[in-house]
């Protein structure tokens, strides 16, 4: 007589595979849909050619990437590299000691709250309202944005307070020049336009010059989405003293609490 082969687990397996492939359909790839920090609030920096512009180690950004064809006084369209590429994870420069590439702006000046168009400076500097970048009226179309207060260049540990924290910027073309003692920075001058990103680490650069400031690692997020919300300033960003102290170029392991400040 032959053996009799039982069948009964068949359906069993063929409902494991079933699960294992219309499951695994299901999975977003949309990078939109994880991985996004909670964070309600985003937190308002600057930053500059030293950190993102065309040919810019380590991604080489071409022109058309950071809208270098677009720049211009007031320029708030999301750069064009940053918006095709919402949720890749990049690296990203940030300049040298004494040449910094990221800027925290810990205070609004009462100007940029009465020039309008609404009562919250922050808000009218994106706008851009009149002497803050706006095309009307033509002259004197940047006269608020010289000497301004507070504006802070970030170092090793400055950066290393970011991590965790979500960022929207203004992007410049050029430089943004620091004086010191007391502190004011130049915010004059043309725009690429925004960014957003969510900051994951901060590490001490290994391949350049022995003043170079930490590598950001950073998720891209929506710009336009990040600027409709909540924005908040890096109020106790750290000080530096002068343009060469302190030599803060590695980032500590356990940095100081970020404080959030209003930015109206």
């Amino acid at each position: 007589m032959k053996p009799t082969i039982k069948l009964s687990f068949l359906p069993k397996i063929a409902v494991v595979i079933s699960i294992l492939i219309f499951g695994s359909c299901t999975e977003s790839s949309d990078p939109n849909e994880s991985g996004n920090f909670s964070n309600t609030t985003a937190v308002f920096l600057l930053i500059d050619e030293e950190s993102i512009d065309n040919g810019n180690e380590p991604n080489n950004f071409s022109s058309t990437d950071v809208n270098d064809q677009l720049a211009e006084l007031g320029q708030r369209q999301p750069l064009r590299f940053f918006e095709q590429n919402v949720g890749r994870e990049i690296t990203l420069y940030t300049g040298q000691v004494g040449d910094e590439g990221w800027f925290a702006l810990k205070t609004i000046p009462s100007s940029w709250r009465s020039a309008g168009p609404s009562g919250n400076g922050l808000r009218n500097y994106l706008t851009p309202g009149p002497g803050l970048g706006a095309r009307i009226p033509d002259d004197d179309r940047e006269v608020l944005l010289d000497k301004i207060p507070n504006v802070t260049p970030l170092r090793a540990t400055g950066l290393a307070m970011l991590v965790g924290q979500t960022i929207f910027a203004v992007v410049y073309d050029s430089d943004i020049s620091i004086n010191y003692s007391p502190l004011t920075g130049n915010l004059q001058g043309a725009n690429l336009g925004i960014v957003g990103f969510d900051v994951l680490g901060v590490s001490s650069r290994t391949d350049g010059s022995s003043s170079s400031l930490p590598a950001v690692r950073v998720r891209i997020r929506n710009a336009g989405m990040l600027r409709d919300g909540e924005l908040a300033l890096f109020s106790n960003a750290p000080t530096p003293q002068s343009s060469s102290e302190p030599f803060d170029i590695n980032p500590p392991s356990s940095p100081p609490s970020i404080q959030l400040g209003e930015p109206n």
